[in-house]
């Protein structure tokens, strides 16, 4: 593969969102606060788990991971808009945009088998909750965390590799916030029906595969829950199962449309709602839906700060 050979751009221009003069400065002022809320909200989840020895559970483990996941995916994009939204230049490199498609691409994936992931964790603390801890046991937890971070860097390679090999002559404008594949397959100078093909393949096995997995999962949870006898035992159970099924939606959806859809169907407005659905939106949120409003993270971030102990 002569990837420099193929390719006569060496370098990108991100156009970003069609805005007038004033509402450019609006824009960033709200991107700009929801991307520090999402270091803060994510960033405090991962040390509480990390100084709370109440939180080394697998299920907080897990959503540690997520939480780091979150920050990295949000870092990747989103200070780079920033720049951009605040001056004229908006031009990146070729490397650079390989670069930052291949990291975007590592992380999504990781973090959509990371929620197939939490599923079997939720399974097991309500299908078999006095063998919880022997099944999820560490070394477990750990594999599981591995085996999501190997198959998304394995997949990132395959969608950038197949995404780079094409020629890219001109022009060289992305309409886009930042270089996400079916917007960089744009611009190819080739045919990119195989891209389409290989982009729906291998939507399958980090997008479709996963949300099968969640689905038999849930629906095994569910008529587990129906045989509870308790009512505050049933609602418990389902509260759990509702924040995770709520951050897998809001994740995975609108990336299964992104990148199981054929290019020549997607618009640019489109693509860029989407992504920034998947990519900001739900960062923001999965803190505030798994985390920030359960009691044992309340109980772990007043024992931190030493602010007030809470009853038992």
């Amino acid at each position: 593969m002569n990837m420099p050979n193929q390719s006569f751009v060496t370098e990108f221009i991100l156009l970003g969102f069609s805005l007038g003069p004033k509402t450019a400065p609006l824009l960033f002022s709200a991107f700009l606060m929801i991307y520090l809320l999402i270091i803060l909200g994510n960033g405090l989840i991962t040390i509480l788990i990390c100084l709370d020895s109440r939180l080394h559970t697998p299920m907080y483990f897990f959503i540690g991971i997520l939480s780091v996941l979150d920050m990295g995916y949000t870092t990747t994009t989103v200070p780079q808009m920033l720049v951009h939204l605040a001056s004229q230049k908006k031009t990146v490199s070729f490397s650079s945009c390989v670069a930052q498609m291949y990291i975007f691409l590592v992380l999504g994936v990781t973090e959509s088998w990371l929620f197939a992931i939490m599923s079997v964790d939720r399974y097991v603390a309500i299908c078999h909750p006095l063998r919880y801890k022997v099944i999820m046991c560490p070394w477990l937890c750990r594999i599981m965390a591995i085996f999501c971070g190997l198959w998304g860097t394995i997949s990132a390679l395959v969608y950038t590799i197949f995404a780079m090999r094409l020629p890219y002559c001109g022009p060289n404008k992305i309409n886009h916030f930042f270089c996400e594949v079916p917007a960089v397959l744009k611009l190819a100078c080739a045919d990119t029906s195989v891209n389409d093909r290989v982009d729906f393949i291998l939507g399958f096995s980090v997008i479709l595969i996963p949300l099968s997995l969640i689905f038999v999962i849930y629906v095994n949870i569910f008529i587990a829950i129906l045989k509870i006898r308790s009512a505050q035992g049933q609602l418990k159970a389902f509260s759990t199962c509702v924040s995770h099924i709520a951050v897998v939606t809001m994740f995975s959806v609108p990336a299964m449309v992104m990148y199981m859809k054929p290019g020549s169907k997607a618009t640019p407005e489109e693509d860029k709602k989407l992504a920034l659905f998947y990519n900001v939106i739900a960062a923001f949120f999965n803190p505030i839906i798994y985390s920030l409003r359960n009691r044992d993270v309340k109980k772990a971030f007043l024992k931190v700060t030493g602010w007030r102990r809470v009853p038992e």
